[in-house]
């Protein structure tokens, strides 16, 4: 199954979608399991982000054989335990009435091509203008909470520059099944991004483990003690100051694709963070990293059928793509 776009001012409106009551799970820890965390275990085991479970834990809303147990407490094989999820509390923010660009949106779930500059999550300096405020004023109040009231029904993230397809559930099932997708990886998900330079070969796979930089606290790494990280990439279109490449991620860590890049010697074009900006990235108008999230394809949450949805690319792709047809090698 796939979709076109659609036109949220004329072919949608508001849905009352009834909200939902608290869930819970039970997970019996397994041999496998000796010596984990539970925080990890579970995190493995349930829809449910690491991040998100040691919330609940902290809460008292895990129990093992009916005790509350530390975050990082190894527990013995046929340990029972027992999550459970409250239903969310709404949001204490303010909808803003800010137009989204809508590929398509059903009972369950929506997606959208979010442009760059927008930030999703309400944070420290972005209190208002937020992704979520959009969708509470799109959505209504019934919009189902993930990881906490500020990031209601948001399944994954983009950086704020980086454009492209965004998944909000709108529903319990539909945040569950979208969850499990991204964990179990069965979800793909395909970039569109210029990066410096030729790279050497047509396609490949990056595969350098990702962590926090011990140095610079705001940025990724690529370092021994990281989390896996895979990244599979196709050139598309190449020039001597730079390429239009394809990139499938298999897995979602913080800045991957731009930590992959650099750590290859090819960073993404206009990135200050992981890269240095070129005399020419200026001259050819360029504002932001480019970096597009072009194509998901996956299951509906609920149905089962296969989607595949697409965003086209945003205005400075299509520039940029002009400026470098012409311009000289020399720069």
């Amino acid at each position: 199954m796939s979709f076109k776009r659609i036109n949220p001012q004329t072919d949608l409106q508001p849905m009352n979608v009834p909200n939902f009551t608290e869930t819970s799970h039970v997970y019996v820890i397994q041999p496998a399991d000796q010596g984990q965390r539970l925080d990890a275990v579970l995190a493995a085991a349930l829809p449910l982000s690491r991040s998100r479970l040691q919330a609940l834990l902290r809460a008292g809303n895990v129990l093992a054989h009916g005790r509350v147990p530390e975050p990082k407490a190894r527990l013995a094989p046929g340990t029972r335990i027992e999550v459970r999820v409250p239903a969310p509390q709404p949001a204490n923010l303010t909808p803003e009435a800010i137009a989204l660009d809508i590929i398509f949106e059903d009972e369950h779930f929506l997606a959208l091509n979010k442009e760059p500059g927008r930030v999703v999550h309400p944070s420290v300096g972005h209190d208002s203008g937020t992704l979520v405020h959009a969708l509470l004023h799109h959505c209504g109040p019934t919009l189902t909470g993930i990881g906490g009231t500020a990031r209601p029904g948001i399944v994954h993230r983009l950086d704020k520059d980086t454009s492209g397809l965004l998944l909000v559930a709108k529903t319990a099932p539909a945040l569950e099944g979208l969850a499990a997708q991204f964990k179990s990886r069965t979800l793909r998900k395909w970039y569109l991004a210029y990066l410096i330079g030729r790279l050497r070969q047509p396609c490949g796979t990056w595969l350098g483990p990702i962590g926090r930089d011990p140095r610079h606290r705001q940025k990724m790494t690529v370092l021994a003690s990281g989390r896996p990280a895979e990244s599979r990439f196709h050139v598309l279109a190449a020039a001597d100051l730079a390429c239009r490449v394809e990139i499938e991620i298999l897995t979602g860590r913080t800045h991957q694709i731009r930590v992959h890049a650099a750590h290859a010697g090819h960073p993404v074009v206009g990135d200050s963070i992981y890269g240095r900006r070129r005399p020419w990235e200026r001259e050819a108008g360029i504002s932001r990293h480019l970096l597009h999230a072009a194509r998901l394809v996956f299951h509906h949450p609920v149905t089962g059928h296969p989607i595949t949805l697409e965003a086209p690319e945003p205005p400075d792709f299509r520039n940029f793509s002009c400026w470098l047809e012409n311009a000289s090698p020399a720069r």
